[in-house]
């Protein structure tokens, strides 16, 4: 049974955002899975493309280990995100706000990341992944 947009999605967030856990997020993807940041410098700590589930679960696992915490705790009450489906049947894009209780500057105001992320899936996983953020989210 293929899964849902919906449930390709929440499982990837979970993986990657929640968990922070390489090898959930790369088992999401297909064998020649493709994860691409575009708007990311080539030189960040965050890999601009990963392609293969080996080079996105190593890719990952690598950026995830050279984060600390950095104190920010993602509010999911006031957070939010609009699955959008397309005419193709495997592309679905996500429009997402992640809301921070406080920002690291200590003024007390809640941070806003938006991001789109649009999805290309194939037989349940995701074939492609095009990651639209911020830069700053991931320095």
């Amino acid at each position: 049974m293929s899964r849902t947009p919906k449930e390709i999605f929440e499982h990837h967030v979970h993986a990657g955002a929640v968990s922070r856990n390489a090898d959930a997020v790369a088992d999401g993807f297909t064998e020649d899975g493709v994860l691409e940041a575009p708007l990311v410098p080539a030189d960040a700590g965050f890999p601009r493309r990963m392609a293969g589930r080996e080079e996105i679960r190593n890719g990952l696992a690598a950026y995830y280990a050279s984060q600390g915490p950095d104190g920010r705790v993602p509010n999911f009450r006031k957070s939010g995100y609009v699955l959008h489906t397309t005419a193709d049947p495997d592309v679905f894009i996500a429009e997402i706000d992640t809301v921070f209780d406080g920002d690291p500057d200590g003024d007390g105001e809640d941070e806003v990341a938006s991001l789109v992320q649009i999805f290309r899936i194939r037989d349940g996983k995701i074939a492609r992944l095009r990651d639209y953020f911020a830069p700053g989210l991931v320095e």
